[in-house]
């Protein structure tokens, strides 16, 4: 059950780019496990799923909201986040929408995927499967601190994931870590 299974590697991974206390989307959250994580690392979180039961088990953990995005309005059209999660889920007419969410220095985490996974597992619908570099080209404009695009063994599947930060106006050239060292040392952008 989506939601259900530990944080992804990823998003642990580049959590530490979220500035510190930020509200952070997860969208499609299922049963909340990147929620749960952020949530315990001192963010706000938001999470949005179609799914009553799922959102109905988030609503714990901070705002829970139930909606269809693929066939409703985007819920989020005025607000920004310091952060976006998304995870094993692709819908290619929000990105614009998933995109305009992320605040000015915020981060974008993103993990779903690609073409080659039909060899290994479900999904098999292309329309479900990022193509070579797709995801890379979605975030045009945002700077990317990190990118992904191949084969992973447990379990076994093709995938994209990105890690972006929207730039701050007239911001000075900041520093993203790639390897965020012990907790102590970890200090947001």
């Amino acid at each position: 059950m989506h939601g259900t299974e530990s944080p992804s590697p990823w998003i642990q991974r580049w959590t530490h780019l979220i500035p510190a206390g930020g509200a952070v989307l997860d969208v499609a959250c299922g049963y909340g496990r990147h929620m749960r994580w952020l949530s315990q690392r001192g963010h706000r979180v938001t999470g949005v799923d179609r799914s009553p039961e799922a959102v109905a088990a988030v609503a714990h953990l901070g705002e829970a909201l139930l909606a269809d995005i693929e066939n409703g309005p985007w819920p989020f059209a005025d607000r920004t986040f310091a952060g976006v999660v998304v995870t094993n889920y692709l819908w290619r007419p929000l990105w614009p929408s998933i995109l305009d969410c992320v605040a000015p220095g915020g981060v974008l985490v993103y993990e779903t995927f690609a073409a080659g996974h039909e060899s290994v597992g479900r999904p098999t619908r292309p329309d479900f499967l990022l193509q070579p570099g797709e995801l890379l080209q979605a975030c045009h404009g945002l700077r990317v601190v990190a990118f992904e695009d191949g084969f992973l063994d447990e379990p076994a599947r093709f995938v994209q994931r990105i890690a972006a930060v929207r730039p701050k106006p007239g911001q000075e050239q900041p520093r993203y870590a790639l390897d965020p060292g012990p907790p102590a040392r970890r200090q947001s952008p």
